[in-house]
C-alpha cells in the first residue's frame, strides 16, 4: 500500500483482470445434466472414470469426461467460481468461490469467500468452508492432509484439515497471493504474490513462511518439478516464465507470449506448459511449451482467447487449456503440438484440474 496512488490503481486493474469477474450473480448450488442430450454424470457408464473440471467465473463448474471430451455435468453455484483443483486419490474436486454481491445487504461488501468441496463421481456438495476474502487457487498436499487456499485481498493463505474440513492455520505472505503450488513431499507450498515481485515459500511442517524469493514483476502462478529442485513462476507483465533454481535462487527468464497466466509442469519434468491470455481488448491465444533443461520455448500453440488455466492429462499426452473469453477447452496432442479439439463449458472459464 506504500506506492504512488497511480501505481497502486494500476495494480488493482491487473488483479481484477487477471482474478476475473467476481460479482457475479448465479442460481443457487445445484447439480444439472448438460443440455443438448448429453447424459447426467450418473447415467455415465464407469469404463474410465476420468474426469477434468473446469472454475467458471460466470457461476458455475464443467465436468468433462477425460476420454470423449463431452461435457457431462454442470454443477452452478450462486458466485465467482475461480479455481478448481482434485485431490490426489481422485475423490474431491476443491474450488474456490467468491460469493456473489446481492445489493441491499450492508454486509455484503465484506462477505469472506468459501472453499467449496466435491465428491468427483456424483457432484454432490461434501462441505462448504469459509476463507478469507476473494480466495484465488486452492490446492491439496500430496499425503491427502491439507488443502490449501489463497486469500488474495488478505494476504494470507487458510489451511484446512481435510479430516475435519476446518480451518486451522493462516500462513500471513506477501501481498496479493494467488496461484501456488506444493511440493510432491508435501513439506513446501509456493506461492506467487501478485501484489509485489516475489514468491512465498510457506514451510507446512512449521506453518510458517520461511523466505521470499524474488522473480519478477506480477507473479501469477508457479510450479514445481516433482524432485523439488525447479521452481517455475509466470511473469504477467514481463511476458516471461522464470526459471528458478530452489536450493540457489538463480533465476533465469525465458520470453513467452503475452500475458502469461496460468503455467504447469509435465508429469515428466520435461516441459513446462504456459498460457498466454493477454488483455480482454487485446487476448492472447497460444500455449508457449518450455524445454526446462535448455530453457528454451519448442512450441508455441494456437488456443482460444484468453488462454488461461493450464493442466495435463497424467500421461502427458494431452494438454487442456481453458480460453476464458471463448468460454471453451482446447484438448492439445502433445506430440503434435496442436489443438485437436475445442470443448465448450461454462462462461468465463479459468482454472482446470484433472482426476490423476
Amino acid at each position: 500500500m506504500r506506492k504512488t496512488a497511480i501505481v497502486w490503481l494500476s495494480l488493482l486493474a491487473m488483479l481484477a483482470f487477471v482474478l476475473g469477474g467476481c460479482a457475479t450473480n448465479s442460481p443457487q448450488d445445484k447439480t444439472e445434466p448438460e443440455k443438448n442430450g448429453q447424459p447426467a454424470a450418473s447415467e455415465q457408464t464407469q469404463e474410465t472414470n476420468k474426469f477434468y473440471f473446469t472454475a467458471n467465473e460466470g457461476g458455475s463448474i464443467s465436468k468433462i469426461d477425460a476420454e470423449t471430451n463431452k461435457v457431462v455435468g454442470t454443477i452452478k453455484v450462486d458466485g465467482a467460481v475461480h479455481n478448481v483443483q482434485v485431490s490426489p486419490d481422485g475423490a474431491i474436486l476443491g474450488a474456490t468461490l467468491v460469493p456473489a454481491m446481492h445489493h441491499g445487504h450492508d454486509q455484503s461488501m465484506d462477505m469472506k469467500g468459501m472453499a467449496l468441496f466435491y465428491d468427483t463421481e456424483t457432484n454432490e456438495l461434501i462441505k462448504k468452508v469459509e476463507v478469507g476474502h476473494h480466495p484465488a487457487h486452492i490446492v491439496f498436499t500430496e499425503n491427502g492432509k491439507y488443502a490449501l487456499v489463497t486469500n488474495n485481498e488478505d494476504n494470507n493463505v487458510s489451511v484446512i484439515d481435510l479430516a475435519s474440513y476446518s480451518v486451522i492455520e493462516t500462513i500471513p505472505t506477501g501481498k496479493g497471493p494467488h496461484g501456488l503450488r506444493i511440493s510432491k513431499d508435501s513439506q513446501y507450498a509456493y506461492v506467487a504474490n501478485m501484489g509485489e515481485d516475489s514468491v512465498s515459500v510457506l514451510n507446512l511442517q512449521t506453518m510458517k513462511e520461511e523466505k521470499k524469493i524474488t522473480v519478477g514483476s506480477i507473479p501469477v502462478t508457479t510450479g514445481i518439478t516433482s524432485d523439488g529442485k525447479t521452481l517455475v513462476v509466470t511473469l504477467n507483465t514481463e511476458n516471461a516464465l522464470a526459471i528458478v533454481d530452489v536450493t540457489s535462487g538463480k533465476v533465469e527468464k525465458v520470453p513467452v507470449g503475452q500475458g502469461p497466466a496460468q503455467v504447469y509442469v509435465s508429469p515428466d519434468d520435461t516441459f513446462a506448459y504456459v498460457a498466454n491470455q493477454g488483455t480482454k481488448e487485446a487476448p492472447s491465444h497460444s500455449v508457449s511449451k518450455i524445454n526446462l533443461k535448455t530453457k528454451q520455448v519448442v512450441a508455441t500453440i494456437e488456443t482460444g482467447n484468453g488462454a488461461h488455466g493450464v493442466v495435463t492429462s497424467p500421461d502427458g499426452k494431452y494438454v487442456f487449456v481453458t480460453n476464458m473469453f471463448d468460454n471453451t477447452v482446447s484438448v492439445i496432442d502433445q506430440e503434435q503440438n496442436k489443438a485437436i479439439q475445442t470443448v465448450q463449458v461454462g462462461e468465463m472459464p479459468n482454472g482446470i484440474s484433472i482426476m490423476p
